[in-house]
């Protein structure tokens, strides 16, 4: 796929760490990669939690775990390209009182290991965290073998593990935090480019309980993960055409903030929820039923990726192509409206 002027500034501001971008009335200063947070929160906890260990299938490269191994090297386990033992191993671990972060691309970790989520977490109730990186399309170009819009679907369907996606740097450094303190298995995934910075109405974070990063009364985009950003510029877009739209981080799917869903939905004429995943199975999926049990009947959409074959290209360009993107989310709302 070609590349856009616009998206070539984009994907330039992406590597620069001090960068801002401009979303309309609004600059956001432009945060680190979460995976970058990931890191420094981990190692920041593992320096004074000899428990903590990190776990990982020849991905601490790309995990950004290089640091935690250089000043921690007594608390990482190399596994190697063996992703069914990386879990089998961390639930041995957490099984001996150890606080365990698998880590490796979520394409592998939520497919090629389900079976050992499954019954070695989750049914065993082993106090893991499994770190999916390089989620939803980060791959871009290596194509549909190394996406993972499935994750949330699958992790939905089994009991007892939360699912935790965080839309930037704050809600990173508090979902590893709350994740070091849990008591049973979560699911955390990340993606690859820098992070903007979002403004929210509360400085807290909580694993179950939805963060609104802005108020409004026409119509509420509830996202997640890196698509939280794209909401917000949308509503930011809508705003200079006199329309009011609610951005909603709903950064945990599971357990769903279901009061800050039906809250929303209810103020709101109309409803889109934004995901980096399968249209089926997700975040748009669990709220749209929620819809119809409390019996809600508002003008709805759900932007992911459709059941189709997934085009190639960076990040950006998919989401663009998607309507991931500020104008073409501003555009569903209008027409919703």
């Amino acid at each position: 796929m070609p590349q856009s002027p616009e998206n070539t500034k984009f994907h330039k501001a992406d590597k620069l760490k001090n960068a801002q971008i401009k979303m309309t009335s609004t600059i956001l200063k432009m945060g680190k990669a979460n995976l970058e947070i990931f890191s420094e929160t981990l190692i920041e906890l593992g320096k004074n939690d000899k428990d903590i260990l990190v776990v990982t299938s020849d991905s601490r490269g790309s995990g950004k775990l290089v640091p935690f191994g250089e000043q921690l090297p007594g608390q990482i386990v190399e596994v190697g390209i063996a992703e069914q033992n990386l879990v089998g191993v961390a639930a041995g671990l957490a099984s001996t009182g150890k606080k365990v972060f698998a880590v490796s691309p979520s394409c592998f970790l939520t497919a090629r290991s389900l079976e050992q989520v499954k019954n070695d977490v989750a049914y065993s109730n082993m106090p893991v965290t499994l770190i999916g990186i390089s989620a939803g399309v980060s791959y871009g170009a290596l194509g549909t073998t190394h996406h993972s819009l499935h994750d949330v679907a699958v992790f939905r369907a089994i009991n007892n593990i939360d699912i935790v996606i965080p839309a930037d740097n704050f809600e990173t450094r508090h979902a590893i935090v709350a994740a070091s303190q849990s008591k049973k298995p979560i699911f955390i995934k990340f993606g690859k480019k820098n992070m903007p910075n979002l403004p929210r109405l509360e400085q807290s974070f909580e694993i179950g309980k939805a963060s609104v990063i802005r108020e409004g009364n026409d119509v509420a985009f509830i996202a997640c993960g890196e698509t939280v950003a794209p909401a917000y510029e949308a509503a930011q877009i809508l705003e200079e055409k006199g329309i009011s739209a609610e951005v909603i981080s709903m950064h945990t799917i599971k357990p769903l903030d279901k009061e800050a869903i039906l809250k929303s939905a209810m103020k709101c004429k109309a409803v889109v929820t934004v995901e980096e995943h399968s249209i089926y199975g997700g975040l748009g999926e669990a709220c749209s039923s929620l819809f119809m049990e409390e019996r809600i009947y508002k003008p709805f959409k759900i932007v992911g990726i459709p059941d189709e074959e997934t085009v190639s290209g960076l990040q950006t360009e998919i989401f663009d192509h998607y309507g991931i993107s500020g104008k073409g989310l501003s555009e569903t709302a209008l027409n919703l409206l």
